[in-house]
């Protein structure tokens, strides 16, 4: 008996094994690594320059540069983090464990989650891994340390937004807005 041709049920659809998560995850990373720019064209030094005195232009140059370098930036903010947890063993197993957590019960789901025979929704699971993620921090004693690191990433980056010149249009920011609003 052939089946050429037929739609597989959903019995079929819904088992997963541990390989289909990992080359979801690959193909997610692949998609979200595509939108990072590249590191020359943010180290280029010919494109800083003193920031605006105002505040309008000021605010506009960086939201452009955040929006064009979003990738980027929150590399360079996750390195940060993951530096200063290099003096805290504990807290950077605990991190990782964390990450791990959070790509397998909160990005890399395609379905609901179900527990014991009730479906958990993405409000209540964001809610529950936010405050394990806080609570297993708090317990390592490294939340000053995650805290202090995080602030002196978000201010290299608004640093490095505001003296980047975006004056020369990030032709490619203009034509995906141009796409979206569509």
């Amino acid at each position: 008996m052939t089946t050429y041709g037929t739609i597989p049920t959903s019995q079929a659809a819904t088992t997963s094994s541990p390989l289909d998560y990992i080359s979801r995850a690959k193909n997610i990373g692949r998609s979200a690594l595509a939108t990072r720019r590249p590191w020359r064209e943010l180290g280029d030094f010919h494109a800083f320059s003193f920031p605006p005195r105002s505040l309008g232009p000021l605010f506009g140059r960086i939201k452009s540069n955040l929006s064009y370098f979003a990738m980027n930036y929150a590399i360079i903010v996750l390195l940060i983090v993951f530096l200063s947890l290099l003096w805290k063993p504990i807290s950077l197993i605990v991190f990782l464990v964390c990450m791990v957590g959070w790509l397998f019960l909160y990005f890399l789901r395609d379905e609901p989650l179900v527990l014991f025979g009730r479906t958990i929704g993405e409000g209540v699971v964001l809610a529950v891994l936010s405050v394990v993620t806080l609570v297993l921090l708090l317990l390592t004693h490294a939340t000053l340390n995650i805290l202090i690191s995080l602030l002196v990433g978000i201010l290299v980056v608004l640093v490095h937004a505001a003296i980047r010149d975006s004056e020369e249009g990030y032709a490619d920011l203009e034509n995906y807005a141009a796409i979206g609003d569509r």
